[in-house]
């Protein structure tokens, strides 16, 4: 498991689907997704370790991401 996509395609095996609007939010719900997956016995430690870990990087991603300002390079015309 390595990317968000990977976990996305983990989570539609058992029929949830995550979509919220918000990318920060879409993680955090599919963390609680494998919580609930991973209690049941449904997957096995090693995946969902391997999915946390992935989901732990995308979240900081997503933090720095908020944090930083946008910045745009626009020149003015000059004549």
């Amino acid at each position: 498991m390595k990317t968000l996509y990977d976990i996305q395609q983990l989570l539609k095996n058992f029929g949830i689907f995550v979509y919220v609007g918000k990318r920060m939010w879409d993680i955090e719900l599919m963390a609680l997704e494998l919580d609930h997956l991973y209690k049941a016995g449904v997957i096995d430690k090693q995946t969902f370790l391997s999915a946390k870990l992935v989901l732990n990087r995308e979240h900081g991603v997503e933090e720095k991401r908020a944090k930083s300002p946008v910045k745009f390079n626009i020149k003015e015309n000059e004549e």
